[in-house]
């Protein structure tokens, strides 16, 4: 599992995107792959799964 940091999530429109820690990637997240309700600056847990366009983070948590 990593841990990355809300860099931006949009409610109404259900994605955003998560800057992970240790490499400082941005990788994409879906509404359909959070565990829990996330925030901007929000630190989370997450995995990577490939997606249509590349990496997205999915069953992400609040850490």
């Amino acid at each position: 599992m990593n841990t990355g940091t809300v860099k931006f999530f949009n409610e109404s429109k259900g994605f955003g995107f998560i800057k992970d820690d240790k490499t400082q990637k941005e990788y994409f997240v879906h509404s359909t792959g959070l565990k829990e309700n996330i925030r901007e600056n929000d630190v989370v847990n997450f995995d990577l799964e490939e997606g249509r366009k590349g990496l997205n983070a999915v069953n992400v948590v609040r850490a």
